[in-house]
């Protein structure tokens, strides 16, 4: 497929920042998931972690504003927020390992149908690390993946079952592509919202695996 269909990447990021509940520890990954921090989400507290030991940090910094001493995981300067923290590599991921990351947000090259994914190495490549994705598929509470739904050739990420490494196996709460908002049920996808401009039979042409619609789907929606 030549050119993207649907959602932006900020609009994939805005649904997704959505789920976030008020007091929630999210922890965003490279990629779309760091535009999460840029969604205004009214009034709800939400904590970003990223890995790299910034806790508390807010949108990404306007031009001019940039504090190089601060980035997110992408290595993008970020705001701090009220009450943010800097700290030590290993006090960040003390607490993934201890359990206090609300959902994680990650990007993947493809999410199966039982909820496995794989984010870390293409076929044929050579070397490459797992890296603290895995400990956050371990521990944190749920997992929300973000993703273009195809690959610039046109073949689907959601797929019935990962042929790439796997990072984790059925941990996959979740995934936003720019088609729609889809939940891996064990036997299949089933597609909550669908992004406008798109149909079910598209979408079901687009994804290796089954595609169960929900009752009363909806076009994607922000807020609530």
């Amino acid at each position: 497929m030549s050119e993207t269909k649907g959602l932006t990447r900020q609009q994939m990021a805005d649904r997704v920042a959505w789920e976030f509940q008020d007091g929630w520890i999210v922890n965003l990954g490279v990629g779309i998931p760091t535009m999460c921090s840029n969604t205004d989400i009214g009034h709800r507290d939400i904590v970003y972690h990223s890995e790299n030991g910034v806790i508390g940090y807010g949108p990404v910094a306007p031009a001019g504003e940039e504090d190089l001493n601060l980035v997110n995981a992408g290595g993008q300067n970020v705001t701090l927020k009220p009450g943010a923290a800097v700290v030590h590599h290993a006090d960040s991921f003390g607490v993934i390992r201890g359990g206090h990351i609300d959902a994680t947000v990650m990007g993947a090259y493809q999410v199966s149908m039982t909820g496995d994914f794989a984010n870390w190495k293409l076929k044929g490549q050579k070397g490459g690390g797992i890296g603290g994705a895995m400990d956050l598929a371990a521990c944190a509470r749920r997992v929300f993946i973000v993703l273009e739904h195809v690959t610039r050739d046109g073949s689907p990420r959601l797929v019935t079952a990962c042929d790439l490494p796997v990072t984790a196996r059925g941990v996959v709460t979740l995934v936003m592509t720019n088609y729609g908002l889809f939940e891996p049920t064990g036997g299949g996808f089933l597609l909550r919202e669908i992004a406008p401009g798109l149909t079910v039979e598209e979408i079901r042409a687009s994804t290796a695996g089954v595609l169960t619609v929900a009752e009363g789907l909806r076009a994607v929606t922000f807020g609530g």
